[in-house]
């Protein structure tokens, strides 16, 4: 299934997106996309709705991020071999762990913003995992059983807040709008196996990233399995897996950063597509 939420910023619908394009409003069958309504008993009751029965949402209505009420937003650095190797970094022993606040969280299509102070902006195409029951110390063989699905996230940088700035990386992934989710939670039955996906990333029409799943250091199901040994994931959290090369601080001799009016577009394949014009804050 394609799960999406759709409508104005704070007021979206549970929705399913149907083979013809169309996208069924479920909100007879859940209440949105969040929590609870990830468990596999819920996937299941949303599979077994007729959809051909349900009202459907206006043609060209917006997309939300297709999952709310996120408790965490959890991102994993370095985990491409290939990026490793474009950043100059060695490929870590295990995986380097960050939070992105769950405040950037926005639509796949929606406007994202430059920061005030904003030197180097950067854009990174990702897998994003999304939990759908309570996961704790569980092994790497059970972790699949953890996750709802998967969805396209561009973790939106700003590499002079991140690494210049001292401290930690967190000060320069949380920025407003820097985590576009979706367009779609594609559950895991239809996506088969996520570290077998290709993906890519244009920036003003030209290809920058264009890349797979399968140079993943870490895998989703080791990642799950790993996070869940120190701390408990659940329902609707949400851990975006690292990006490919071809990021705007890797570009050589000289790195390119966005500016405002740049566009972005992005996807993963079986996962949909997203597209973004940056603005000033």
């Amino acid at each position: 299934m394609k799960l999406v939420r759709f409508g104005s910023a704070g007021a979206e619908r549970p929705g399913l997106a149907l083979a013809d394009g169309s996208i069924a409003d479920i909100s007879s069958v859940v209440p949105d996309i969040a929590g609870a309504a990830l468990s596999p008993e819920s996937l299941k009751k949303i599979a077994a709705a007729d959809a051909t029965q349900l009202p459907k949402a206006p043609g060209g209505t917006r997309l939300g991020a297709c999952v709310a009420g996120v408790g965490k937003f959890i991102a994993i650095g370095l985990n491409y071999a290939d990026h490793a190797a474009e950043t100059g970094a060695k490929i870590p022993a295990e995986p380097i762990v960050f939070m992105k606040a769950t405040s950037c969280i926005v639509g796949p299509n929606d406007t994202v913003l430059k920061p005030r102070g904003s030197l180097k902006m950067d854009w990174e195409v990702e897998l994003g995992v999304v939990i759908g029951s309570t996961t704790r110390y569980v092994s790497e063989a059970d972790a699949p059983k953890h996750i709802a699905g998967y969805c396209v996230i561009n973790d939106l940088s700003e590499r002079h807040f991140q690494l210049e700035r001292g401290g930690q990386w967190d000060k320069g992934k949380g920025c407003d709008t820097f985590g576009p989710l979706g367009p779609w939670l594609v559950t895991s039955d239809e996506v088969g196996d996520p570290a077998n996906l290709s993906m890519w990333l244009d920036v003003n029409g030209v290809r920058r990233q264009n890349g797979s799943t399968r140079t993943m250091i870490f895998k989703p199901a080791f990642l799950v399995s790993y996070l869940s040994q120190f701390m408990s994931l659940h329902p609707g959290d949400v851990i975006t897996t690292g990006t490919p090369p071809g990021v705007g601080m890797g570009i050589k001799p000289d790195p390119i950063f966005l500016n405002v009016g740049d566009v972005m577009e992005l996807g993963i394949e079986k996962l949909g597509n997203q597209r973004q014009v940056v603005a000033a804050a």
